[in-house]
């Protein structure tokens, strides 16, 4: 990407309200931005503008940036495959006539408009570039996205050329239900007999690899390149309950085990009457490495978002936000507000582990649940103050003027209808979801202490706090024999009703703030990563790691405690109501490549996945590699350029990650099947 942003040259620019300013930068890069159409390419459209990876609109300013842009959503590709782009004008133009709306309303609307009409010069543009070269593309083109696709070919096209677009003005979208979308087109034209298997999959080859397209030549070590959310669903079931895996779901799956693509994500939906033939060919994949292909366990999914409120045809349409929180596509405003529940049981209930004492386990547990829910009160009343303005009990109500994001409020269902931005309260679902991390630790320590202080009663409560508070100094015993207890991840039932109960607790929390003034209050597990930041925040921990330690990711077991085996991680995930985690629970297991050859691998892969769903898994992560792999990668980089793993909720080649990030991979316990 050799031009990073367009540089807006305008002396009245910054006379400019936000959304002129917005609407300015839009069509300047429409008009500007380079076009890339490569030698082999099948579907034209590129995100050209190498400051958009920095989740800015990519137009600057006299070198400065003006806006940022917006991720963690997934748009609605399926009004413009169906009715194409120009249906928008007209709903549009009706909503205009509407003579209550405000001026901001009037305005916003028909900033919509001019997207549209940027689009279109962008479109234009392509058109031209293409119509001697490349004669098909040509063809397609002269139809989609603006009308609507007739045929698989031209589906292709719309979805990515939306799909483009919207990232070239710097926003981050996920892709969604990608079978749903195409498999009508490509059934009609096999039948028909105007598209063979092969061309269809070379078509949809060549979407995934100008997916490759959106990374910098030397990217800087950091937590990954390529995790720009652009994930895909496959699979699951309709209204009717039929398994909607098709042709399109089998080529995706083939070009991704051939390819070694990694940079979209695929999650597989599974429930329990997956058919063979698609729990075979998953097991594959995942076996082929890189982490590429997770799981949902829809079953449990549409559970928890149909008892949660959520229509039952939007539930069933579920996708996620590009990465693995689960959201409404095309409907939905997202954002996840993490924090870290060691952090808060060291720091707050134990204060340091100064100065408190306990009689029994049960009045700490209280304590820290009553923590619990002050924290989750903040983050209620932060997100009010930051979206709502300063009425707390109605943070969804009257919303503040946000920053423009015109480009996907247009793809956002509920915009146009309530003429308000994606920001503003603009989509059907508003949701605001509190995610706790670190919970196999805060697990873990609990139960340390009610073993070792209250059960057992090695050490006092006061004495216990000393050691921790010195960071196990000269009691290197006591600190073996904690490390030695069996922690969440063995199957130890007596710790996963610890775990159980903390999960059910914050889902407890968060219902108390839930649905006030239209706006959705979910819970979720995640740490995404930032178990890298917070550790030089943590102390000692009462399971024996010493302060500053990388701990537990997502809803995983902590490094080296999961010492059962597989199918006991498992067990003690699943222990707990992962319905009530609404957004999310994930997994990640890293399992040896040699557990998982031959036939018997591919059994054994199907009988975990299978066990999954049955036990009442959310979402499952695995990565097929060894450590040594990882450790030789390390050492020579040159030599393991593709090579893939999973990360969080992204993938990313392993030489691109920091050493930080790539030792917290590696300290994943290797799992035998």
């Amino acid at each position: 990407m050799k031009t990073p942003d367009i540089e807006i040259e305008n002396e009245h620019f910054n006379e400019y309200d936000d959304l002129d300013k917005y609407d300015f930068m839009v069509t300047e890069i429409a008009k500007k931005a380079p076009l890339r159409v490569c030698e082999e390419e099948l579907i034209s459209g590129s995100a050209t503008l190498g400051a958009a990876i920095g989740h800015v609109i990519p137009a600057y300013f006299k070198g400065e940036k003006i806006f940022s842009s917006v991720s963690h959503l997934t748009i609605d590709y399926e009004t413009a495959l169906r009715f194409g782009i120009d249906s928008y004008r007209q709903k549009i133009a009706e909503r205009l006539e509407d003579k209550t709306l405000s001026n901001r309303q009037t305005r916003f609307l028909k900033s919509l408009l001019n997207v549209i009409s940027a689009m279109r010069i962008y479109h234009q543009r392509y058109l031209e570039k293409v119509e001697k070269e490349k004669p098909e593309i040509y063809r397609n083109l002269q139809q989609v996205p603006f009308h609507p696709a007739r045929n698989f070919h031209e589906a292709v096209q719309s979805v990515w050329f939306v799909f483009s677009f919207v990232r070239l003005c710097g926003n981050w979208p996920g892709i969604g239900r990608l079978d749903v979308l195409l498999g009508d087109y490509l059934k009609r034209d096999l039948e028909s007999g105007i598209l063979t298997r092969n061309r269809a999959r070379e078509i949809l080859a060549s979407f995934f690899i100008k997916g490759t397209e959106w990374i910098l030549k030397d990217t800087p070590p950091s937590n990954g390149d390529a995790q720009h959310y652009q994930n895909i669903i496959l699979a699951g079931t309709d209204m009717q309950g039929r398994e909607v895996a098709n042709e399109v779901t089998y080529l995706v799956l083939d070009i991704v085990e051939e390819l070694g693509i990694s940079d979209f994500p695929i999650t597989v939906r599974l429930h329990e009457n997956t058919p063979e033939r698609l729990l075979r060919k998953v097991s594959k994949v995942m076996r082929h490495g890189g982490g590429v292909v997770a799981v949902y366990n829809e079953t449990l999914i549409l559970k928890s978002l149909t008892a949660y409120g959520y229509p039952s045809e939007d539930a069933q349409n579920f996708a996620n936000d590009g990465c693995w929180e689960v959201q409404i596509p095309g409907k939905s405003f997202f954002i996840y507000i993490p924090f870290d529940s060691l952090a808060l049981l060291q720091k707050k209930t134990l204060n340091g582990y100064r100065n408190r004492e306990f009689s029994s386990f049960e009045s700490l547990y209280e304590a820290y649940v009553s923590d619990l829910n002050d924290q989750v009160k903040q983050i209620y009343e932060s997100i009010s103050q930051a979206f709502g303005g300063p009425e707390i009990n109605a943070p969804c109500g009257e919303w503040k003027t946000a920053a423009p994001c015109s480009v996907v409020s247009l793809f956002e269902r509920g915009c146009i209808e309530k003429a308000r931005s994606y920001y503003e309260g603009g989509p059907e679902y508003n949701v605001f979801s509190p995610h706790i991390g670190g919970v196999a630790d805060t697990v873990n320590s609990l139960y340390a202490i009610k073993k070792l202080v209250f059960d057992e009663k090695k050490i006092s409560f006061a004495e216990f706090m000393d050691v921790l508070r010195e960071n196990w100094r000269g009691n290197d015993l006591l600190r073996s024999y904690a490390a030695s207890l069996h922690y969440y991840g063995t199957d130890n039932e007596e710790v996963d009703r610890i775990y159980a109960a903390l999960l059910h607790d914050f889902a407890l929390a968060c219902r108390r703030w839930d649905k006030r003034g239209n706006c959705f209050f979910p819970a979720g597990v995640s740490t995404f990563g930032r178990e890298i930041g917070w550790a030089q925040n943590r102390l000692a921990a009462a399971e024996g790691t010493r302060a500053g330690a990388v701990l537990a990711g997502n809803a995983s077991p902590s490094p080296g405690t999961d010492t059962e085996g597989v199918t006991a991680v498992i067990r003690s995930y699943c222990r707990a109501d992962l319905s009530e985690m609404v957004t999310g629970a994930a997994l990640d297991l890293k399992i040896s490549p040699q557990a998982l050859s031959g036939e018997g691998g591919i059994s054994s892969l199907k009988s975990l996945l299978r066990g999954f769903v049955k036990l009442g898994g959310y979402f499952l992560q695995i990565d097929a590699v060894s450590a040594q792999t990882l450790r030789n990668a390390q050492q020579n980089p040159k030599e393991y350029k593709t090579l893939s793993v999973r990360v969080s909720g992204w993938n990313a080649r392993f030489i691109t990650l920091t050493r930080e990030w790539q030792d917290m991979i590696i300290g994943r316990t290797e799992q035998n099947v």
